[in-house]
């Protein structure tokens, strides 16, 4: 069941991310939007939504549209959960509804950003995401990163708003200077 807050906000951002076919003039104009939904997250967030496990974070559907362009999702993250290093391959915007989520970020030093080998990645900076804080990223240059809650911290909650069905991304292999597809799950709600 959905409420006025959150029907209103996949209203307003399926016209938007039709609207605005440049990634990040889409990002410019949702993040206004997630930042109002977070503010209201209390009012359509429900139980399954927080969903957790104890072994990694846990991606809860809470809207999908019909046409697989947009997708939200409620994250969970328990203390020492963390994403591997990956990419999107979508634009996205991230609003954080409880505790502090934190973000490392990767520059992809290799020119050829279609190869899947010989992959060079250097660290970047990072990123205290609190309560109430969003950010957007763009899939032109690659957002390559690394999210999670280090062990000591709380529990942290995010809503992830994507331009497509986030049910796959590439994960990059460090060490090995790989990268790779793989398929995400997520509980439905």
């Amino acid at each position: 069941m959905t409420t006025t807050a959150l029907d209103s906000f996949i209203r307003d951002a399926s016209l938007c991310s039709h609207q605005q076919p440049d990634p990040a003039d889409c990002v410019l104009a949702l993040a206004p939007l997630m930042l109002d939904l977070i503010e209201h997250a209390g009012s359509f967030l429900e139980p399954q939504h927080f969903r957790s496990d104890p072994a990694t974070y846990t991606r809860n559907l809470i809207y999908c549209a019909p046409d697989a362009g947009l997708s939200l999702y409620a994250l969970v993250w328990l203390p020492g959960q963390w994403t591997p290093v990956h990419d999107h391959g979508s634009w996205g915007v991230v609003g954080v509804v409880e505790g502090v989520l934190e973000e490392r970020s990767y520059v992809r030093l290799s020119p050829d950003r279609h190869a899947d080998e010989d992959i060079d990645l250097a660290r970047g900076g990072t990123l205290l995401l609190g309560r109430g804080a969003v950010t957007s990223f763009v899939p032109n240059p690659d957002h390559i990163h690394v999210t999670g809650v280090p062990q000591g911290r709380g529990r942290a909650v995010s809503l992830h708003l994507y331009g497509r069905t986030m049910n796959s991304f590439n994960i990059y292999d460090v060490g090995s200077r790989r990268r790779q597809r793989i398929d995400v799950s997520h509980n439905e709600s």
